[in-house]
């Protein structure tokens, strides 16, 4: 997967720490958990066309988590981009 430009986005991280930099945008969500108003931020990644094959044959999406503590994370499917 390749990283997107998710539309809003708000700042861009990782580039200091030399990686490509990753487009976010910071929001905020009403979680059962953490309550209304809490912090959340969204990446956009893009599938090439192997691997949009291999979604559809059933492949699973892993989500990578560097480093020892899992935060809370959701992974969903974005909106269809427009042409216009």
């Amino acid at each position: 997967m390749q990283v997107g430009m998710i539309k809003g986005h708000t700042r861009i991280i990782g580039k200091s720490q030399g990686y490509i930099g990753l487009p976010l945008r910071d929001i905020a969500i009403n979680s059962t958990v953490t309550g209304a108003d809490t912090p959340a931020m969204e990446s956009a990644w893009i599938a090439d066309p192997a691997e949009i094959a291999a979604i559809a044959a059933g492949a699973p999406i892993i989500l990578r988590v560097i480093g020892t503590v899992h935060p809370p994370v959701m992974v969903y499917v974005g909106e269809v981009p427009s042409d216009g």
